[in-house]
């Protein structure tokens, strides 16, 4: 109990803007009120603005006025509650753990991808950190070589992480980076290897052909890899999140999202987009800078904090 303490303490703290803005937000309107038309509109607008998405709050405003109309919700307490048990039933039973490797002595491939500037890097870091964490030993592959600032990120974190990087030259192939990571990772004996991609190459259509091509390289090193491809994403760009994970999911299988920067946002109600909208499971949130500042995702625990009060 002690521990759920903490990390929920945690959790609120990491999501202080958007607690403030969204759960607190809409508290302030709601709290202490009568309901009424003006209000459930005021609640519509309120939703929307939080990026919540146009279809999740349809349906979380149809209900309201549903209720409001048999009398079953008569005041803005109510419809807090009402939005709580909504927000959380929103999310379907899914598979959010981060899948290993079954078979002794082959190492768990997880791949990366995301747009620059998402904080991909980072959020390996973080990933690399929770993995170490837990006794694991993590191998690093640096397969963005189009951008010698990226290779070069990844090599500070793993100094300060004390973690292995494989790189190759500025401008190489970053399937042939990819293949030797795979290698490196089989005679290193290492538990994970964790494949960092490009971000953005001259077109959309290259980026995805190339982490096709990563993933199959690695893939005829490593059968059955890459064990998670991990969709990295960025908060702060709220319904443009959504449309990159459609894009994404297109090119190459995505069996989670790592969201980031929910520290650094006041609209949260991009994590309840995304679900609706894409039905990839969220299995890891960013709330802080350093390595420690990651939080698996459990949808009871995230509308807990965000509808936390002061």
């Amino acid at each position: 109990m002690a521990l759920l303490k903490s990390m929920m303490g945690r959790l609120r703290k990491g999501l202080d803007r958007t607690r403030k803005a969204m759960g607190g937000g809409l508290r302030a309107l709601l709290g202490g009120k009568r309901l009424d038309e003006n209000l459930i509109r005021d609640l519509e607008r309120a939703l929307i603005q939080s990026d919540t998405g146009v279809a999740t709050t349809r349906k979380l405003i149809t209900g309201v006025r549903d209720a409001y109309k048999t009398q079953r919700l008569n005041t803005g307490d109510e419809v807090i509650e009402y939005l709580k048990r909504e927000l959380k039933a929103l999310w379907p039973e899914q598979d959010r753990a981060l899948h290993f490797s079954a078979d002794p002595g082959v190492p768990t491939v997880i791949l990366v991808a995301g747009v620059n500037g998402a904080g991909k890097t980072t959020s390996i870091a973080k990933l690399a950190h929770a993995l170490h964490e837990q006794n694991k030993s993590v191998l690093l592959a640096a397969c963005d070589t189009y951008r010698a600032g990226a290779v070069r990120q990844l090599e500070i974190w793993a100094e300060r992480l004390d973690m292995q990087v494989v790189k190759g030259q500025q401008g190489g192939d970053p399937a042939a980076v990819a293949f030797d990571a795979a290698e490196a990772a089989i005679s290193r004996n290492v538990d994970v290897l964790i494949v960092d991609t490009a971000g953005r190459l001259h077109t959309q259509d290259s980026l995805m052909r190339q982490l096709t091509k990563i993933r199959d390289v690695v893939r005829r090193r490593i059968p059955q890899a890459p064990h998670e491809v991990l969709l990295v994403l960025d908060a702060t760009t709220g319904q443009n999140a959504t449309q990159q994970a459609r894009q994404f999911a297109q090119a190459i299988d995505v069996t989670g999202i790592f969201l980031t920067k929910l520290d650094g946002t006041a609209r949260g109600g991009v994590v309840i987009a995304i679900q609706q909208e894409t039905n990839i499971p969220v299995k890891f949130i960013g709330v802080g800078e350093t390595p420690a500042d990651v939080e698996p995702f459990d949808p009871d625990r995230f509308v807990d904090a965000l509808f936390a009060d002061e």
